[in-house]
């Protein structure tokens, strides 16, 4: 395997872990989320909506960490690579549609994270298909 993918993996499994956190901090307390995110309109988050918050970003974590586990799957690794573009969405649709967020510390990093991860996922696609034995995996 490619320096690049193992790099890669590590990233993958290092945003999982850091994803899982925020999870973990959604449902323990809901003022994390109008704290450090969606401090344009902090009156619109609640407990129901942190919590689902807290459930697609476990989703996410869960995923990274599964291609991070097999980066060679392809399938997977189009969904983790599509959990990152639905992050950086939600960031900027939020930013600038909605006006629930501001750029602050707290949301330009969780927009910087998914970005790079973006980049790097399609730099790897590129070190999947140079790797002997992609084909056959393919397969």
């Amino acid at each position: 395997m490619s320096r690049f993918l193992n790099v890669l993996r590590s990233w993958l499994m290092m945003t999982s872990i850091i994803a899982t956190g925020h999870s973990l901090q959604s449902f323990q307390d809901h003022t994390f989320l109008y704290e450090n995110i969606y401090t344009g309109k902090p009156d619109l988050v609640n407990g129901l909506q942190a919590r689902t918050f807290g459930v697609w970003t476990l989703l996410s974590s869960v995923v990274r960490c599964l291609c991070a586990i097999d980066i060679h799957n392809k399938t997977l690794y189009y969904i983790t690579l599509w959990t990152f573009f639905i992050a950086t969405g939600h960031i900027l649709f939020e930013l600038f549609v909605f006006g629930t967020a501001t750029p602050t510390i707290g949301v330009m990093a969780p927009l910087m994270v998914p970005s790079i991860s973006i980049l790097g996922m399609l730099v790897g696609l590129q070190h999947l298909e140079a790797e002997p034995g992609s084909r056959q995996k393919r397969n």
